[in-house]
């Protein structure tokens, strides 16, 4: 029976970074749709994020049939109780792709970028992905180092995101009232996407060290032993 619950734990962690790493894909495509209004790219992100939906559930369904059957305590109890946790915010992640996703196809054939904001949106988009890229290595290593590398790209985030509101708020914005609504909810979706990222690290950080807001800075990789 152990080695049955404990192959369970372990199917929970590899459905999170499977998740996780769909929504890498997810981002990659929305932020390169959103650059280049491909709408077909859109297309695809739209589409896929209802897999991401059907896999956070899935994995919710697990982690509450362990909980009802298995009653797990100690590091067990904290492994499935973060996995309920990080699915609903990978999940929400997923979801920012696709409204991404539908600003491009929203606007198609035009660009959903306003002029005078592409070079900040192509880079707020190449962040996005390596924060992405990052969240799903840190879920299958929980490598501590790598939640001080995601808040640090969670800054220069938020600086973009405070950049693209000082643009359309200066008197130099000439941009129409769409092209306003479309800057702004971009940026927004762009920075949000990261802050859901140091959510998921700060609860990694809790599933590996049993605290609930760790020294990251004095953190590299905890030993498996010691977990």
């Amino acid at each position: 029976m152990r080695e049955v619950f404990h192959q369970s734990l372990e199917d929970v962690r590899s459905r999170l970074v499977e998740i996780a790493d769909l929504v890498t894909v997810a981002i990659d495509k929305a932020t390169r749709s959103f650059a280049t209004s491909d709408v077909g790219l859109a297309e695809e992100v739209i589409e896929a994020d209802q897999i991401i939906d059907v896999k956070a559930v899935e994995l919710d369904e697990l982690a509450i049939e362990i909980l009802a059957r298995q009653q797990p305590v100690a590091r067990d109890l904290r492994i499935v109780v973060a996995a309920l946790r990080v699915s609903t915010s990978l999940e929400r992640m997923g979801d920012i792709a696709e409204h991404i996703a539908q600003l491009t196809r929203m606007r198609f054939p035009e660009r959903a970028i306003p002029k005078g904001l592409k070079n900040t949106f192509t880079t707020m988009g190449e962040l996005d992905v390596e924060v992405a890229r990052t969240l799903s290595e840190l879920l299958r290593t929980e490598n501590l180092a790598l939640v001080e590398t995601l808040r640090n790209l969670d800054d220069e985030l938020d600086d973009k995101h405070i950049s693209v509101f000082e643009k359309v708020l200066s008197d130099n914005w000439k941009g129409e009232a769409a092209a306003t609504v479309d800057a702004t909810l971009a940026s927004r979706y762009l920075e949000r996407f990261a802050d859901h990222a140091v959510s998921v690290a700060k609860k990694v950080a809790y599933l590996a060290t049993g605290d609930w807001t760790p020294d990251t800075d004095a953190i590299t990789v905890v030993d498996a032993d010691a977990r």
